[in-house]
């Protein structure tokens, strides 16, 4: 799992551009911290675990540390989709040559990447099986999407979406939805072609919301929003976890996994990121449509006995709290109108959220 956090100043809430002295204390080749491509960005991994309860716990014991290290320099800790009213300056960009590459070529929108996300990667034990996982898996992209979406602010107003950040960050060449493959040597052709062309120099330019990461040995899901407290992760790794293997124990039943079209899945993402739990997506292929909290009922439903083997049951129950208690992005807009607009008070809820 990666988990970045924004550093903000305790006093002022804005972002603090800090992140390399903060790692310098926790340790310059700490495995489990990493910089990022902006300098108030600290981003939290665990290492490779067997279950959700020995990630979180992996989690917690890291951001323990940085958490006191980070208040000892009088800022705080913060996870959302975006900053409700932080701007880019060319003083946040990490000092790295690939990150200042990817600013020249990408230019406005390059700069527009104030923004923090979840990945999770889960283990497939074979190449086979992965390109399969990945296209099906974007049936449940809205899913995923609604549940984390935290970004509802941008520059200091409300963008009428719940989450800004998926629409944001899709404009970088090689961001977005992942190709439709169905075997892994479309993939390799794929890659092939993206190098050849000078499009990628290496694999991991390929930024999609769902894709392969083979040195790891993983896919890797990276559709979620910023997540600010532990519970909600927890739950969001265990919905993710058990999706995935099904759809590898399915595989081994001989089953052929789902898909939709490819406009399908652009709608639907869509449609997450602009009405978050309050989406009706499209189910399948014959383009039936649901509420996506009602879809939610009936897969977490089906799951369970994915979970009890997978020693997540706790966690993936927890989902089900997310939609009916709200979301990170509702939270946020009802704590701006209870306080006249002041979104640092937005900020002070975000930061009061994390748990350790």
């Amino acid at each position: 799992m990666e988990w970045e956090f924004a550093l903000v100043d305790a006093e002022t809430r804005d972002v603090s551009n800090e992140a390399t002295q903060v790692i310098e204390e926790l340790g310059e080749n700490n495995p489990r911290v990493h910089k990022e491509l902006l300098r108030n960005t600290v981003e939290i991994v665990t290492g490779i675990c067997d279950s959700v309860p020995e990630a979180m716990e992996d989690l917690r014991e890291t951001l323990g540390t940085a958490r006191e290290i980070v208040r000892g320099r009088g800022m705080e800790l913060f996870c959302a989709g975006t900053h409700p009213f932080a701007k880019w300056s060319p003083g946040s960009l990490t000092d790295a040559p690939r990150y200042a590459e990817l600013i020249k070529r990408t230019q406005w929108w390059g700069r527009q990447m104030l923004i923090w996300g979840v990945h999770v990667h889960v283990g497939v034990r074979s190449a086979h099986k992965v390109m399969a996982i990945n296209t099906s898996l974007l049936n449940h992209y809205p899913h995923l999407l609604a549940l984390s979406a935290s970004s509802p602010f941008w520059d200091g107003e409300d963008t009428g979406y719940a989450s800004n950040r998926a629409m944001m960050f899709q404009q970088l060449p090689t961001a977005g939805l992942p190709f439709h493959f169905q075997t892994w040597a479309e993939w390799e052709r794929f890659v092939y072609d993206q190098k050849k062309t000078g499009i990628i120099d290496h694999m991991n330019e390929i930024r999609w919301d769902i894709r392969p990461s083979p040195h790891n040995g993983t896919v890797e899901i990276r559709i979620f929003d910023g997540v600010s407290n532990l519970r909600e992760l927890s739950a969001l790794v265990a919905l993710t976890h058990c999706l995935v293997v099904d759809l590898d124990r399915r595989l081994d039943a001989g089953e052929r996994l789902p898909t939709m079209p490819p406009w399908h899945v652009q709608e639907n993402k869509w449609r997450a990121a602009r009405y978050g739990l309050d989406a009706v997506i499209i189910l399948d292929a014959e383009s039936n449509e649901r509420l996506v909290t009602e879809d939610l009922d009936e897969l977490l439903n089906r799951l369970e006995p994915v979970a009890e083997s997978l020693h997540c049951a706790d966690e993936l129950a927890r989902v089900a709290d997310i939609y009916r208690t709200g979301g990170s992005y509702q939270r946020q807009r009802r704590v701006a109108e209870e306080h006249d607009g002041d979104l640092r008070a937005v900020v002070d809820a975000l930061v009061a959220e994390l748990e350790v």
